[in-house]
């Protein structure tokens, strides 16, 4: 069966009236969503009597049931988008056909979440109530009627995991998968995207799609001339995908929140090397500025602002150095770049050293991007502030946010466990409706007493001897921490008290897979920055659950409170008993980055009167600070981008 051919659809530019009357949609949407949770039900009655009129499905052969798929898939691909009828149909077959092929029957609950997907929403499912499985069957359904299916995940490991053990349920029924991670040659991209299923990253996607964007500008509007030029284009010259048709996001409010706070930008690289004189001059320069005198850092991550006095150092610097240093504007701009350099960007945190090279560390994830780069040359002066060999700055050739991208396809849906602080957002910005799918068990997971500490020597102490303590009652612990930095810390002092455990971190991803498969077995002790976070699932040893499960630790609260309940959703999975407790402290970074001196000294002054729990509160609020500054900055960059006339900034022309 031919597959349907299409391109995407244009993003319409938005005025202040409908950004407006797309924030109050989000609101209702939210306020209505309970309506949404009856009407899916509706799907069950359809499976129900799609079983009936076809008799017992488990009952049939093979052939008998490669029939009706056939049938089926007829069927679909004469509809424009698949009928409760036909979703019935399908979803019952995809029931039979897991169970027989993975040994994986879906649950009510997954069907419910897949007809929430089919038609469009963002179902939010509990953590551990099998949102893979769930993925395939409006992914299969789609697929049978014709429709190219991205199944798009936060991860190479969770993509490769995914595809690699759904993979026979699609081939059962015809249907090709591919999978799309970092590091894979055009020609290679272009296969997996050619598939009726591609399973891939976010970021892949995204800039996949940017170069293809590029290509179309490149070529010109002229019809006659793509013709000619795709009958004559080489591999490198041919789009890598086909189009944006039907997504199925993973971990959606990490995909299209916390990842959507930066634009996407595709670059080249240029040589320059007067500018690497001017930026080692930079960090000379900036290395001789005081904190607080010559300039103010805000937060822990900035930004940094320059003092009237700090400008008026660099006034003289400049009547020394002469040249581009007499410019006001860029000198000023290029230092607060180079402070940026020495006292924000930080190894551990925002990136580590591999092979002799920079490399970025997402902070949501945990996760390298080797491909990745900071722009406007702040790349290059952390090179230089590490001694590493300087790569070439980059030109910005396209941008594009991910706000942008998403709404671009046909046909969007998403899943996730943690949405309903961001669904008026989601709904805003990318038209998903949130609907709540009922979990099948109820939620076993313990919450311990949080505890607060004055500094970060007292907290890894304290996670120390909570970690003792659980494997010395065979119980498995998961620690989280928020940066690679911090996952070390904590293992030097582990190592030092006598305790075994495994690290994942950024800095050996080789052997992730194999510590997650051993991290549920009885007195496993385990380290993890966020990269065990969202869809890690850690199976439980034998035995371990009459110990109660799971252990987790959060020794730090994340910019976002939905981080800090993926992280606690390692535990109690699926009806499994687990616990989950904080240990914190006044130094984290949580506190700096509010940006509200006053919390931290009230939190100090809190504690110091043994009112822990006025003191965690301070810790709360600050978080609700970065999480509110966050989400304006994503509002900024939606509607900055609704106001441009281009669809795509591309530099020197439109597209």
């Amino acid at each position: 069966m031919q597959k349907r051919s299409f391109l995407e659809k244009e993003t319409p530019r938005l005025g202040p009236l409908d950004f407006a009357l797309r924030r109050a949609a989000g609101l209702w949407s939210v306020a209505t969503r309970r309506t949404r949770q009856a009407g899916l039900r509706q799907i069950l009655r359809h499976v129900n009597r799609a079983e009936g009129a076809w008799g017992a499905l488990d009952q049939k052969s093979d052939a008998e049931l490669h029939q009706i798929a056939a049938d089926l898939r007829a069927r679909l691909a004469r509809l424009d988008r698949p009928t409760k009828e036909t979703a019935g149909q399908a979803f019952a077959l995809i029931r039979e056909v897991s169970a027989r092929v993975l040994g994986m029957r879906p649950y009510d609950v997954q069907l419910l979440g897949g007809y929430a997907l089919l038609q469009g929403r963002l179902a939010e499912m509990n953590t551990g109530e099998g949102k893979t499985l769930t993925a395939t069957l409006p992914a299969i359904t789609a697929a049978l009627g014709g429709w190219p299916v991205h199944v798009i995940s936060v991860n190479d490991y969770l993509v490769q995991r995914d595809a690699r053990i759904m993979g026979p349920l699609f081939d059962w029924f015809g249907l090709s998968v591919g999978c799309v991670i970092s590091g894979m040659e055009p020609e290679d991209r272009q296969a997996a995207y050619a598939c009726d299923v591609t399973y891939c990253t976010n970021t892949e996607v995204a800039f996949d799609h940017l170069k293809d964007r590029l290509k179309r500008v490149n070529l010109g509007r002229g019809l006659g001339r793509k013709l000619q030029q795709a009958r004559t284009a080489t591999v490198q010259d041919r789009p890598l995908m086909p189009g944006l048709c039907f997504a199925i996001i993973d971990e959606a409010d990490s995909i299209l929140i916390d990842e959507a706070r930066t634009p996407l930008i595709l670059s080249q690289e240029t040589d320059s090397a007067v500018e690497a004189e001017i930026f080692s001059t930079a960090l000379d320069l900036a290395r001789g500025l005081r904190d607080g005198r010559d300039y103010r850092i805000d937060g822990a991550s900035g930004p940094v602002r320059l003092t009237p006095e700090g400008q008026r150092r660099l006034r003289a610097a400049a009547d020394r150095l002469g040249g581009a240093w007499r410019h006001d504007e860029q000198r000023e701009d290029v230092a607060a770049r180079a402070l940026t350099a020495l006292h924000v960007m930080r190894r551990g945190d925002q990136y580590v050293i591999r092979d002799d090279k920079i490399v970025i560390v997402d902070e949501s994830t945990g996760r390298v991007m080797p491909d990745r780069f900071w722009s406007d040359g702040l790349h290059q002066l952390v090179e230089l502030k590490e001694g590493v060999d300087l790569s070439p700055r980059k030109d910005t050739l396209a941008q594009m946010s991910y706000q942008r991208l998403f709404r671009r396809y046909l046909w969007l849906s998403g899943m996730t466990g943690t949405a309903r602080e961001v669904a008026a957002e989601i709904h805003e910005v990318y038209g998903l409706r949130d609907v709540r799918i009922p979990p099948r068990r109820r939620k076993r997971l313990r919450h311990g007493r949080a505890r607060l500490l004055p500094d970060q020597a007292r907290k890894w102490q304290a996670v120390a001897a909570q970690v003792a303590d659980c494997t010395e009652k065979g119980a498995p612990v998961l620690v989280g921490t928020r940066s690679v930095a911090d996952s070390e810390r904590l293992s030097a002092v582990l190592h030092g008290g006598g305790i075994a455990h495994e690290v994942i971190n950024a800095l050996d991803e080789t052997r992730e897979s194999e510590i997650v498969a051993k991290a549920g077995q009885r007195g496993a002790a385990t380290i993890a920055t966020n990269m065990a976070g969202r869809g890690t699932d850690i199976a439980l040893g034998q035995g371990v659950a009459n110990l109660g499960g799971l252990h987790v630790i959060m020794t730090e609260r994340h910019a976002s409170g939905r981080i800090d309940r993926q992280l606690a959703g390692r535990a109690a999975r699926q009806g499994d008993p687990g616990a989950f407790n904080m240990v914190l402290c006044l130094d984290d970074v949580i506190l700096q980055d509010a940006a509200m001196p006053m919390l931290r000294s009230i939190a100090r002054l809190a504690l110091g009167a043994g009112l822990e729990r006025a003191a965690l509160a301070m810790i709360a609020l600050a978080q609700k600070t970065v999480e509110a500054r966050h989400a304006a900055g994503r509002r900024r960059l939606f509607r900055s981008e609704g106001r441009q006339q281009d669809q795509l900034a591309f530099t020197g022309e439109s597209e």
